[in-house]
């Protein structure tokens, strides 16, 4: 013997449209609940198909008091249809304007794009004349260094790296007076510790020689004094 075969959602839903279509009434979810299983649709699922009729503005609900009740006329699902109708329509007609707006459009970029010889020659020009763009923006960047742009920009970061620099220098000057002045029974001390982070008898300012330099070393230049700030 088969087992008989549940009903959709769909048929759920007309079936307790039905309810409220025949009775024209009010009810609570309770005396739907109760109303369900007597057209197929068992109790437990009457919450989701009610709740799914109320999405789509099939079934209406209020609070009244304490209780919520429910109702749908046979009159306001005919409007809510036609109203859905309408929008659908609107947008329909849309939609078929936009199109034919679109295939307007393609046409007229189709006039003077024909294939023909002379057509296929330009594109082919084009091609080579991105080609050879491309080609020199690539140069472009190899001489980027010689930019005269470029090398102002280096000029002045070599500049501040060594003003950076020789304020260090400074300030190092004067933490030896200060340490020299402050702990004279631990010179020998003091200068093995200059003498482990690098300040040697040779340290001294740095003095930089005059402009132009190449863009290379320059650079190298810049880089060595930031690193010795560091």
């Amino acid at each position: 013997m088969s087992k008989k075969r549940g009903l959709s959602l769909e048929e759920k839903r007309e079936k307790m449209l039905q309810i409220f279509y025949e009775s024209q009434d009010f009810f609570l979810l309770k005396e739907l609940e109760k109303m369900g299983p007597k057209r197929g649709v068992i109790s437990q699922s009457v919450k989701d198909v009610i709740q799914s009729l109320v999405d789509d503005d099939l079934v209406a609900k209020d609070k009244i008091g304490i209780s919520i009740y429910f109702w749908s006329l046979p009159s306001c699902a005919g409007n809510q249809l036609r109203s859905i109708r309408q929008k659908l329509d609107s947008d329909l007609q849309g939609s078929n304007k936009r199109l034919a707006e679109l295939v307007d459009q393609c046409e007229a970029l189709k006039k003077g794009r024909e294939e023909s010889g002379e057509r296929t020659e330009a594109l082919t020009q084009l091609k080579d004349i991105e080609n050879k763009h491309k080609e020199l923006k690539n140069e472009m960047v190899q001489f980027a260094d010689n930019d005269p742009a470029t090398l102002e920009a280096k000029r002045n970061a070599i500049e501040v790296a060594h003003q950076s620099a020789n304020r260090w220098t400074d300030n190092i000057f004067t933490l030896r007076q200060w340490c020299s002045n402050n702990f004279p029974q631990a010179k020998e001390q003091l200068e093995h510790l200059y003498t482990e982070a690098g300040i040697t008898d040779d340290f001294d300012y740095i003095e930089l020689s005059s402009f132009p330099l190449s863009s290379s070393v320059e650079a190298d230049t810049a880089r060595q004094l930031i690193e010795d700030e560091t």
